[in-house]
């Protein structure tokens, strides 16, 4: 049984199908880790989001900003933030199960057999695996509940953007979603900046990525991530970025976790993930 961790797919279904053939992918032997943003950009959200589906009992896969997106969308489907092409995706006539079973998936997940963590965007600085994993339960189980339309409703936003434990309510649930759903750089007081996107080398002045801040504090064990296309692919002996982005017409990579020196695959993705 092979274990493969894949970068963001966010609607690139030809190359997901591409890549799960050179992986000669099994499902009744192999399993799938993948990184959240299922949707959007590319272009075939709804079949990849039922592929995913269908394989749910093979598939772990964590919350991304763009998956959190379409809840949003399906919470109020008047609201718009920017240009999306979910509209597929909502008017499907299975769009119900699949938003249902969207938003009772995890935020992080832990595998201490592969000593490894899955998590969209990362851990912010202070934050050891412990609270990580306290901080995204409490923001599933409104997810999962009967309330989750009213968090969708207070979704957006960048405040706070440093972590207290005197957080409380919406705006700890909206600090835990923008650390592991969005965050790439933090300042030297460990606070995120929500804004920058570009590669590593090129940041903003007072920015380091999130995983060279003084502050990280996960552990020895693995963080598989993506959501940071201009990083690109990252391995090191407590890393993994796997966002090679697909949709912008690189590639979409996988990693077989349970191997030692974790090989790589990819398949080449046209321009919009096709």
């Amino acid at each position: 049984m092979a274990t493969y961790a894949i970068g963001d797919l966010q609607g690139a279904y030809a190359p997901l199908m591409r890549l799960v053939d050179e992986l000669a992918f099994e499902a009744a032997h192999d399993r799938l880790w993948l990184v959240g943003d299922l949707v959007n950009r590319g272009p075939d959200s709804l079949a990849t989001l039922r592929w995913v589906h269908a394989h749910r009992d093979v598939i772990t896969t964590v919350l991304g900003n763009h998956d959190l997106h379409l809840l949003a969308r399906a919470a109020d489907p008047q609201r718009r933030m920017g240009r999306d092409n979910l509209q597929p995706v909502l008017d499907a006539p299975d769009a119900g199960e699949l938003i249902d079973w969207l938003r009772t998936r995890p935020l992080i997940y832990h595998d201490p057999a592969l000593d490894a963590v899955l998590v969209h965007a990362g851990i912010p600085p202070g934050w050891d695996l412990e609270t990580a994993a306290r901080e995204a339960r409490a923001v599933e189980a409104v997810l999962s509940g009967p309330e989750w339309r009213d968090l969708m409703a207070v979704l957006y936003g960048d405040q706070p953007d440093r972590w207290s434990p005197a957080l409380s309510g919406y705006n700890r649930l909206r600090f835990t979603i923008n650390a592991l759903t969005r965050m790439r750089f933090c300042r030297a007081d460990g606070s995120l900046d929500m804004k920058a996107k570009g590669p590593p080398a090129h940041g903003p002045a007072g920015r380091v990525p999130w995983f060279e801040h003084p502050d990280a504090c996960w552990g020895r064990t693995r963080v598989v991530f993506g959501h940071w296309s201009a990083l690109g692919l990252e391995q090191r002996p407590n890393l993994l970025a796997l966002d090679t982005g697909c949709c912008w017409g690189r590639a979409l990579s996988a990693a077989r976790l349970d191997a030692p020196d974790l090989p790589v695959t990819r398949v080449r993705c046209g321009r919009g993930g096709t």
